[in-house]
Protein backbone atom coordinates (compact mmCIF):
# COMPACT_ATOMS: atom_id res chain seq x y z
CA UNK A 1 0.00 0.00 0.00
CA UNK A 2 1.26 3.35 -0.75
CA UNK A 3 0.40 6.25 1.94
CA UNK A 4 0.41 9.95 1.77
CA UNK A 5 0.17 12.82 4.06
CA UNK A 6 -3.47 14.55 4.36
CA UNK A 7 -3.07 17.44 2.77
CA UNK A 8 -0.38 19.33 5.23
CA UNK A 9 -0.90 17.50 8.33
CA UNK A 10 1.04 14.61 9.51
CA UNK A 11 -1.66 12.03 9.67
CA UNK A 12 -0.37 8.96 6.75
CA UNK A 13 -3.79 7.95 4.85
CA UNK A 14 -3.75 5.24 2.17
CA UNK A 15 -3.53 6.09 -1.21
CA UNK A 16 -7.23 4.03 -1.71
CA UNK A 17 -9.63 4.17 1.23
CA UNK A 18 -13.12 2.34 1.74
CA UNK A 19 -16.19 4.12 1.91
CA UNK A 20 -18.79 2.30 3.43
CA UNK A 21 -22.04 3.83 2.35
CA UNK A 22 -23.20 0.25 1.19
CA UNK A 23 -23.58 -0.42 4.86
CA UNK A 24 -27.40 -0.72 6.49
CA UNK A 25 -29.48 -0.35 3.45
CA UNK A 26 -31.89 1.98 5.38
CA UNK A 27 -33.68 4.98 3.86
CA UNK A 28 -34.80 6.94 0.22
CA UNK A 29 -31.64 7.79 -0.61
CA UNK A 30 -28.34 6.99 0.82
CA UNK A 31 -29.72 3.61 2.03
CA UNK A 32 -30.26 3.03 -1.87
CA UNK A 33 -26.59 2.16 -2.37
CA UNK A 34 -25.96 -1.28 -0.75
CA UNK A 35 -27.40 -3.23 2.10
CA UNK A 36 -23.86 -4.74 3.79
CA UNK A 37 -24.71 -6.04 7.16
CA UNK A 38 -22.36 -6.54 9.41
CA UNK A 39 -20.92 -10.14 8.75
CA UNK A 40 -20.55 -9.28 4.99
CA UNK A 41 -18.90 -6.06 6.32
CA UNK A 42 -16.65 -7.56 8.33
CA UNK A 43 -15.15 -9.52 5.37
CA UNK A 44 -14.71 -6.54 3.69
CA UNK A 45 -12.64 -5.09 6.02
CA UNK A 46 -10.78 -7.84 6.38
CA UNK A 47 -9.76 -7.56 2.87
CA UNK A 48 -9.24 -3.73 3.30
CA UNK A 49 -6.52 -4.30 5.98
CA UNK A 50 -5.14 -7.11 4.51
CA UNK A 51 -4.03 -4.85 1.74
CA UNK A 52 -3.13 -2.16 3.66
CA UNK A 53 -6.80 0.09 3.10
CA UNK A 54 -6.77 1.33 6.60
CA UNK A 55 -8.79 4.67 6.61
CA UNK A 56 -13.09 3.61 6.46
CA UNK A 57 -14.83 6.69 5.94
CA UNK A 58 -19.00 6.73 6.44
CA UNK A 59 -21.61 9.62 7.25
CA UNK A 60 -24.36 9.85 9.92
CA UNK A 61 -26.63 10.43 6.86
CA UNK A 62 -25.63 7.07 5.07
CA UNK A 63 -28.90 4.89 6.05
CA UNK A 64 -29.62 6.93 8.86
CA UNK A 65 -26.80 5.87 11.11
CA UNK A 66 -26.78 2.39 10.14
CA UNK A 67 -23.83 2.87 8.57
CA UNK A 68 -21.88 4.01 11.42
CA UNK A 69 -23.35 1.17 13.46
CA UNK A 70 -22.39 -1.85 10.78
CA UNK A 71 -18.88 -0.10 10.69
CA UNK A 72 -18.46 0.31 14.44
CA UNK A 73 -19.55 -3.34 14.65
CA UNK A 74 -17.45 -4.85 12.13
CA UNK A 75 -14.31 -3.06 13.60
CA UNK A 76 -15.21 -4.52 16.87
CA UNK A 77 -11.43 -5.87 18.23
CA UNK A 78 -9.34 -4.14 16.13
CA UNK A 79 -9.96 -0.26 16.03
CA UNK A 80 -6.70 0.34 16.51
CA UNK A 81 -5.72 -0.83 13.79
CA UNK A 82 -7.99 1.66 11.74
CA UNK A 83 -8.85 5.45 10.56
CA UNK A 84 -12.31 6.11 10.64
CA UNK A 85 -13.55 9.09 8.80
CA UNK A 86 -17.50 10.67 9.19
CA UNK A 87 -19.47 13.72 8.30
CA UNK A 88 -21.98 15.53 9.85
CA UNK A 89 -23.83 17.94 8.67
CA UNK A 90 -26.97 17.02 6.59
CA UNK A 91 -30.22 15.93 7.16
CA UNK A 92 -31.24 13.44 9.77
CA UNK A 93 -34.96 14.26 10.45
CA UNK A 94 -37.45 17.39 10.15
CA UNK A 95 -36.84 19.06 13.21
CA UNK A 96 -34.72 22.34 13.42
CA UNK A 97 -31.74 20.54 14.56
CA UNK A 98 -31.39 17.72 12.52
CA UNK A 99 -29.37 19.30 10.23
CA UNK A 100 -26.82 21.96 9.62
CA UNK A 101 -23.70 22.63 11.90
CA UNK A 102 -24.49 25.21 14.74
CA UNK A 103 -22.34 24.30 17.97
CA UNK A 104 -25.03 22.17 19.05
CA UNK A 105 -25.75 20.43 16.34
CA UNK A 106 -22.25 19.51 16.05
CA UNK A 107 -21.44 18.51 19.38
CA UNK A 108 -24.73 16.19 19.90
CA UNK A 109 -24.16 14.87 15.99
CA UNK A 110 -21.14 13.81 17.64
CA UNK A 111 -21.79 12.07 20.41
CA UNK A 112 -24.12 10.50 18.51
CA UNK A 113 -21.72 9.33 15.79
CA UNK A 114 -19.46 8.16 18.77
CA UNK A 115 -21.97 5.63 20.04
CA UNK A 116 -23.04 4.10 16.71
CA UNK A 117 -19.36 4.14 16.10
CA UNK A 118 -18.29 2.42 19.35
CA UNK A 119 -14.93 4.38 19.38
CA UNK A 120 -14.17 7.06 22.13
CA UNK A 121 -12.50 9.21 18.92
CA UNK A 122 -13.57 10.54 15.38
CA UNK A 123 -9.69 10.38 13.18
CA UNK A 124 -11.73 12.68 10.66
CA UNK A 125 -14.39 14.55 11.13
CA UNK A 126 -15.44 16.61 8.22
CA UNK A 127 -18.47 18.59 7.57
CA UNK A 128 -20.68 17.11 4.98
CA UNK A 129 -21.68 20.74 3.17
CA UNK A 130 -21.69 24.62 3.86
CA UNK A 131 -24.67 25.51 6.07
CA UNK A 132 -24.49 29.25 5.50
CA UNK A 133 -27.41 29.79 8.54
CA UNK A 134 -24.01 29.27 10.89
CA UNK A 135 -21.32 31.60 11.41
CA UNK A 136 -18.14 30.01 10.59
CA UNK A 137 -16.33 31.49 13.73
CA UNK A 138 -19.10 29.20 16.03
CA UNK A 139 -18.41 26.56 13.64
CA UNK A 140 -14.94 26.70 14.21
CA UNK A 141 -14.73 27.46 17.66
CA UNK A 142 -17.09 24.00 18.03
CA UNK A 143 -14.74 21.96 16.38
CA UNK A 144 -11.50 23.45 18.63
CA UNK A 145 -13.77 22.65 21.43
CA UNK A 146 -13.98 18.98 20.12
CA UNK A 147 -10.73 18.40 19.08
CA UNK A 148 -9.31 19.64 22.49
CA UNK A 149 -11.22 17.08 23.92
CA UNK A 150 -9.86 14.33 21.86
CA UNK A 151 -13.16 13.30 20.69
CA UNK A 152 -12.70 14.20 17.37
CA UNK A 153 -8.57 14.59 15.67
CA UNK A 154 -8.25 16.12 12.46
CA UNK A 155 -11.41 18.08 11.03
CA UNK A 156 -12.54 18.36 6.76
CA UNK A 157 -15.07 19.57 4.89
CA UNK A 158 -17.20 18.41 1.79
CA UNK A 159 -18.44 19.95 -0.93
CA UNK A 160 -17.30 23.13 -0.38
CA UNK A 161 -16.79 26.13 -2.84
CA UNK A 162 -13.50 27.61 -3.12
CA UNK A 163 -14.71 30.70 -1.32
CA UNK A 164 -16.13 28.75 1.63
CA UNK A 165 -13.13 26.79 2.24
CA UNK A 166 -10.49 29.72 1.70
CA UNK A 167 -12.78 31.99 4.41
CA UNK A 168 -12.90 28.77 7.19
CA UNK A 169 -8.72 28.70 6.49
CA UNK A 170 -8.35 32.64 7.04
CA UNK A 171 -10.50 32.64 10.21
CA UNK A 172 -8.82 29.65 11.62
CA UNK A 173 -5.18 31.27 11.12
CA UNK A 174 -6.75 34.31 12.53
CA UNK A 175 -8.53 32.73 15.53
CA UNK A 176 -5.85 29.86 16.19
CA UNK A 177 -8.39 27.39 15.19
CA UNK A 178 -7.96 23.78 13.71
CA UNK A 179 -7.29 24.12 10.37
CA UNK A 180 -9.03 21.60 7.46
CA UNK A 181 -6.85 19.85 6.16
CA UNK A 182 -9.24 17.29 3.82
CA UNK A 183 -11.72 18.18 1.20
CA UNK A 184 -13.98 14.95 0.54
CA UNK A 185 -14.93 15.90 -3.33
CA UNK A 186 -16.71 14.91 -6.34
CA UNK A 187 -13.59 14.22 -9.18
CA UNK A 188 -13.42 11.37 -12.42
CA UNK A 189 -12.60 11.26 -15.29
CA UNK A 190 -16.32 12.67 -16.67
CA UNK A 191 -16.56 15.18 -13.36
CA UNK A 192 -13.22 17.56 -13.65
CA UNK A 193 -14.74 20.66 -12.00
CA UNK A 194 -12.61 19.95 -9.01
CA UNK A 195 -9.17 21.07 -11.16
CA UNK A 196 -10.35 24.59 -11.64
CA UNK A 197 -10.57 26.33 -8.07
CA UNK A 198 -10.56 23.60 -5.79
CA UNK A 199 -7.10 21.67 -6.84
CA UNK A 200 -5.03 25.02 -7.41
CA UNK A 201 -6.52 26.05 -3.92
CA UNK A 202 -5.81 22.77 -1.88
CA UNK A 203 -1.89 22.74 -3.61
CA UNK A 204 -1.25 26.21 -2.15
CA UNK A 205 -3.23 25.82 1.03
CA UNK A 206 -2.61 22.14 2.15
CA UNK A 207 -5.80 20.94 1.90
CA UNK A 208 -5.40 17.02 0.57
CA UNK A 209 -8.26 15.95 -1.76
CA UNK A 210 -10.03 12.84 -0.72
CA UNK A 211 -11.98 11.80 -3.96
CA UNK A 212 -15.73 10.47 -3.53
CA UNK A 213 -17.45 8.66 -6.60
CA UNK A 214 -14.02 8.15 -8.53
CA UNK A 215 -15.67 6.36 -11.29
CA UNK A 216 -18.66 8.60 -11.70
CA UNK A 217 -21.43 7.18 -10.10
CA UNK A 218 -20.77 3.64 -11.21
CA UNK A 219 -20.42 4.69 -15.58
CA UNK A 220 -17.00 3.95 -15.41
CA UNK A 221 -16.51 0.60 -14.30
CA UNK A 222 -16.23 -1.05 -17.81
CA UNK A 223 -20.03 -2.30 -18.04
CA UNK A 224 -21.64 0.59 -19.59
CA UNK A 225 -20.46 0.72 -23.33
CA UNK A 226 -21.56 2.64 -26.57
CA UNK A 227 -24.90 0.92 -28.11
CA UNK A 228 -25.38 -1.84 -25.53
CA UNK A 229 -28.16 -1.82 -22.55
CA UNK A 230 -27.65 -1.21 -19.18
CA UNK A 231 -26.63 -4.43 -16.91
CA UNK A 232 -29.97 -6.01 -15.83
CA UNK A 233 -28.27 -5.52 -11.86
CA UNK A 234 -26.74 -2.23 -12.39
CA UNK A 235 -27.68 0.11 -9.08
CA UNK A 236 -27.86 2.56 -11.91
CA UNK A 237 -31.21 1.44 -12.59
CA UNK A 238 -32.40 3.18 -8.60
CA UNK A 239 -29.43 5.49 -8.58
CA UNK A 240 -28.62 7.05 -11.26
CA UNK A 241 -30.80 10.02 -10.90
CA UNK A 242 -28.92 10.76 -7.81
CA UNK A 243 -25.44 10.93 -9.45
CA UNK A 244 -23.68 13.91 -11.02
CA UNK A 245 -25.18 14.35 -14.68
CA UNK A 246 -22.80 13.39 -17.39
CA UNK A 247 -23.55 13.97 -21.68
CA UNK A 248 -23.64 10.35 -22.90
CA UNK A 249 -22.13 10.63 -25.98
CA UNK A 250 -18.89 12.23 -23.48
CA UNK A 251 -18.95 9.45 -21.20
CA UNK A 252 -18.59 6.66 -24.40
CA UNK A 253 -15.79 8.77 -25.54
CA UNK A 254 -13.92 8.19 -22.52
CA UNK A 255 -15.18 4.97 -21.52
CA UNK A 256 -13.80 3.92 -25.26
CA UNK A 257 -10.23 5.16 -24.25
CA UNK A 258 -10.01 3.66 -20.77
CA UNK A 259 -11.00 0.42 -22.46
CA UNK A 260 -8.10 1.08 -24.58
CA UNK A 261 -5.59 2.03 -21.91
CA UNK A 262 -7.44 -1.04 -19.83
CA UNK A 263 -6.25 -3.58 -23.11
CA UNK A 264 -2.58 -1.73 -23.14
CA UNK A 265 -1.75 -2.46 -19.55
CA UNK A 266 -3.35 -6.04 -18.62
CA UNK A 267 -6.12 -3.92 -16.56
CA UNK A 268 -9.48 -3.82 -15.96
CA UNK A 269 -11.32 -0.51 -17.07
CA UNK A 270 -12.38 1.01 -13.51
CA UNK A 271 -8.64 -0.06 -12.54
CA UNK A 272 -7.54 2.51 -15.23
CA UNK A 273 -10.22 5.25 -13.97
CA UNK A 274 -8.94 4.86 -10.44
CA UNK A 275 -5.24 5.01 -11.87
CA UNK A 276 -5.56 8.10 -13.61
CA UNK A 277 -6.87 9.88 -10.26
CA UNK A 278 -4.05 8.78 -8.04
CA UNK A 279 -1.72 10.13 -10.51
CA UNK A 280 -3.74 13.94 -10.31
CA UNK A 281 -2.31 16.19 -8.51
CA UNK A 282 -3.71 17.09 -4.69
CA UNK A 283 -5.33 13.28 -4.55
CA UNK A 284 -4.61 12.33 -1.03
CA UNK A 285 -6.64 9.13 -1.36
CA UNK A 286 -9.63 7.90 -3.20
CA UNK A 287 -12.30 6.49 -1.56
CA UNK A 288 -13.48 3.08 -3.17
CA UNK A 289 -17.24 1.55 -2.75
CA UNK A 290 -17.75 -2.66 -2.90
CA UNK A 291 -21.12 -4.10 -2.04
CA UNK A 292 -19.22 -7.36 -2.73
CA UNK A 293 -15.47 -9.49 -2.52
CA UNK A 294 -15.10 -9.16 -6.41
CA UNK A 295 -15.13 -5.52 -6.61
CA UNK A 296 -13.04 -4.60 -3.73
CA UNK A 297 -10.60 -6.62 -5.45
CA UNK A 298 -10.66 -5.54 -8.28
CA UNK A 299 -10.77 -2.16 -7.10
CA UNK A 300 -7.63 -2.76 -5.20
CA UNK A 301 -5.97 -3.95 -8.26
CA UNK A 302 -5.35 0.13 -9.09
CA UNK A 303 -2.35 -0.14 -6.90
CA UNK A 304 1.43 -0.64 -7.80
CA UNK A 305 1.74 0.16 -11.08
CA UNK A 306 1.56 3.38 -13.14
CA UNK A 307 -0.09 4.83 -16.32
CA UNK A 308 2.13 6.26 -18.49
CA UNK A 309 2.67 10.32 -19.25
CA UNK A 310 1.20 9.12 -23.03
CA UNK A 311 -1.68 7.63 -21.29
CA UNK A 312 -2.18 9.93 -18.92
CA UNK A 313 -2.02 12.41 -21.39
CA UNK A 314 -4.75 10.98 -23.53
CA UNK A 315 -7.11 10.33 -21.15
CA UNK A 316 -6.67 13.46 -20.10
CA UNK A 317 -7.54 15.03 -23.97
CA UNK A 318 -10.48 12.63 -24.01
CA UNK A 319 -12.08 13.89 -20.70
CA UNK A 320 -11.02 17.47 -21.13
CA UNK A 321 -13.90 20.19 -20.88
CA UNK A 322 -14.15 24.07 -21.53
CA UNK A 323 -13.73 25.77 -18.20
CA UNK A 324 -16.12 28.87 -17.03
CA UNK A 325 -15.15 32.02 -16.75
CA UNK A 326 -12.77 33.38 -15.42
CA UNK A 327 -11.13 29.61 -15.58
CA UNK A 328 -10.98 29.12 -19.33
CA UNK A 329 -7.13 29.09 -20.68
CA UNK A 330 -7.22 33.00 -21.47
CA UNK A 331 -7.53 34.16 -18.13
CA UNK A 332 -6.45 31.41 -15.88
CA UNK A 333 -2.94 30.99 -14.54
CA UNK A 334 -1.01 28.22 -15.35
CA UNK A 335 1.57 26.36 -13.74
CA UNK A 336 -0.25 25.50 -9.98
CA UNK A 337 0.44 21.87 -10.61
CA UNK A 338 4.11 22.41 -10.48
CA UNK A 339 3.43 23.37 -6.73
CA UNK A 340 2.99 19.56 -6.25
CA UNK A 341 3.80 17.25 -8.53
CA UNK A 342 1.66 14.42 -9.00
CA UNK A 343 3.30 10.96 -7.58
CA UNK A 344 4.63 8.72 -10.46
Amino acid sequence: MEYRTLGASALEVPALSFGTGTFGGAGPLFGAWGNTDVKAARRLIDICLEAGVNLFDTADVYSLGASERVLGQALAGRRAQALISTKIGLPMGDGPEDAGTSRRRLMSAVEAALKRLATDAIDLLQLHAFDAATPMEEVLATLDGLVRSGKVRYVGVSNFSGWQLMKALSIAKRDGYPRYVAHQVYYSLIGRDYEWELMPLGLDQGVGALVWSPLGWGRLTGKLRRGAPLPELSRLHDTASFGPPVDGERLFDIVDVLAERAEESGRSVAQVALRWLLQRPSVSSVIIGARNEAQLRDNLGALGWCLSAEQMKRLDSVSAVEAPYPYFPYYRQEGFARLNPPPV
